[in-house]
């Protein structure tokens, strides 16, 4: 038991029982009770959590839209909540997340620096398509992207930007934390190649540090690794490298603050089920330290595309649009699917538009996708409530949608594996990981540098929602058609026939 119940873990309740359903419901419910009291209510009373949880997460997206003041009160109360719910273990002792830094024998984390070996000029392109994208091409393709509805016209605008100031590459000035720096669609093979002080966090595994070094070794930036033991360079180090996010949270917090140097703080680590809750929440306890005694931090966040968005009206009008143009055979089928399993299959997108308080309309993107169950949306909303905390009391936070990947994470669940590859049934695009990932990278670095990027401290959004919009790489989803979560059974079954038979839409 001691074990198993080390670090960061889920409450228990009276009887020693852990429920993630339960803590959820209760961290939501305490979200919506200030401004929903009705919704907070139905949320703890809810019995079919982990099949009716999308509807409560759309009531607290539609309950941010129309007060402007609401997104921060729900992300500070739900935040608030779960700190004081989740516990942190050590030897005999447990205290709630909120006094983490309490916990005893905090011992000392040490730093060991190592250096790329290349000069190579820093540059950036595009794998896409079996090719290395660059200049016009590059340009013509992220067109093309906008062009099909894959991007929002604000993404494409940050990625020409990055491409026309390739100084911006230059990131020796930065000094930039990669919690889950191994991460398969993380940013360190582009930032070891942008001469990037980059602090790596990641599991003490040779096999994560043999990989994380190698990608050093072969660019031009500089590594800054944790250890448990002071090091030198004659040591056999590798097996000595790294920092554990659960079990050691205060080491890391304590490690980062006291760093000179400012810090652009990115939350990347994933984990399977349950565990990617408390990964989530080790990475905003950590920054909600660091930031306290490092005000000057920066936030970077990568959202999933699969949740409900608070979305501009102009979405939904392209969405019903592409309803609209269906061929009548596509318009019959769907009818008839969906009439004979009871409107749960082939649903369209809802077109209700929300009137907010500060004069503007916005509509709801609903691409929640059940299979990826509540924890993973929870872990998820983590994420955009510490986005809209920091930002509403002025602190630096980027913060863009990640299109889907064919992550192994991912693509280990056949279901979503075979879903990915019929996406462009219903014109939606899933990326390889290596195209995400110079995407994202772009994307960060535009953040950080375009004084203009709504992710500057000094600039405000009209809508604390707005922030998720911004820079938005949905793969189309917003703009489909059918609810996602609703033509998933047919874009999988698609993917199955077109992967035995190698044909095309």
């Amino acid at each position: 038991m001691s074990e198993t119940r080390e670090g960061l873990q889920f409450p228990c309740d009276e009887d020693q029982r852990i429920s993630t359903s339960r803590t959820g419901q209760q961290i939501l419910s305490e979200a919506l009770a200030l401004i929903d009291n009705k919704a907070s209510k139905e949320v703890i009373k809810e019995k079919n959590w982990r099949k009716k949880y999308p509807v409560y997460f759309r009531k607290m997206v539609e309950d941010s839209i129309r007060l402007k003041e609401n997104p921060f009160k729900i992300a500070k109360h739900g935040l608030q909540k779960a700190h004081q719910l989740f516990e942190f273990h050590r030897q005999d002792s447990k205290l709630c997340l909120q006094n983490f830094m309490q916990a005893p024998q905090i011992q000392p984390l040490h730093s060991i620096t190592i250096k790329g070996q290349s000069s190579q000029a820093p540059e950036w392109y595009i794998p896409y398509g079996g090719k290395n994208l660059q200049g016009q091409a590059l340009l013509a393709q992220i067109d093309a992207w906008q062009e099909q509805g894959i991007i929002e016209a604000s993404h494409a605008e940050a990625l020409k930007a990055v491409q026309a100031h390739p100084e911006w590459l230059d990131l020796s000035d930065r000094t930039m934390v990669l919690f889950g720096a191994g991460s398969e669609a993380g940013p360190l093979t582009w930032l070891s190649k942008w001469k990037a002080n980059i602090v790596a966090i990641d599991l003490p595994n040779e096999n994560v540090w043999t990989r994380i070094l190698k990608t050093i070794q072969d660019g031009n930036a500089t590594l800054i690794a944790p250890a448990s033991t002071r090091l030198n360079h004659s040591d056999q180090f590798i097996s000595l490298l790294g920092a554990n996010l659960l079990t050691q949270t205060p080491e890391i917090a304590d490690w980062l603050a006291k760093m000179p140097e400012q810090l652009d703080l990115a939350a990347i680590a994933y984990l399977d089920g349950e565990k990617h809750v408390r990964v989530a929440m080790a990475m905003d306890a950590i920054m909600q330290y660091v930031s306290s005694k490092k005000p000057d931090s920066t936030l970077m966040f990568m959202c999933t595309p699969t949740d409900i968005y608070a979305v501009p009206t102009q979405v939904m009008q392209r969405a019903r649009q592409k309803l609209g143009q269906r061929s009548t055979l596509e318009k019959m089928l769907a009818k008839g699917v969906s009439g004979l399993s009871i409107r749960h299959f082939l649903r369209p997108h809802t077109h209700r538009a929300i009137r907010s308080n500060n004069g503007k309309s916005y509509s709801i993107a609903d691409c929640l996708v059940l299979e990826q169950g509540p924890n993973y949306a929870l872990a998820k909303r983590i994420q955009q409530w510490r986005a809209i905390v920091a930002k509403t009391q002025g602190q630096h936070v980027c913060i863009n949608i990640a299109p889907s990947t064919t992550t192994q994470s991912v693509t280990k669940n056949p279901l979503l594996k075979a879903a990915f590859s019929g996406a462009h049934l219903f014109d939606v695009e899933a990326f390889e990981p290596e195209t995400t990932n110079a995407i994202m990278a772009a994307m960060w670095i535009h953040d950080l540098r375009n004084p203009s990027s709504l992710a500057q401290a000094k600039n405000t959004p009209e809508h604390p929602l707005e922030l998720l919009m911004e820079g938005a790489n949905h793969g189309g989803m917003w703009n489909a058609a059918y609810l996602v979560r609703s033509a998933l059974p047919f874009s999988a079954v698609y993917g199955l026939v077109k992967n035995k038979f190698m044909f095309k839409k």
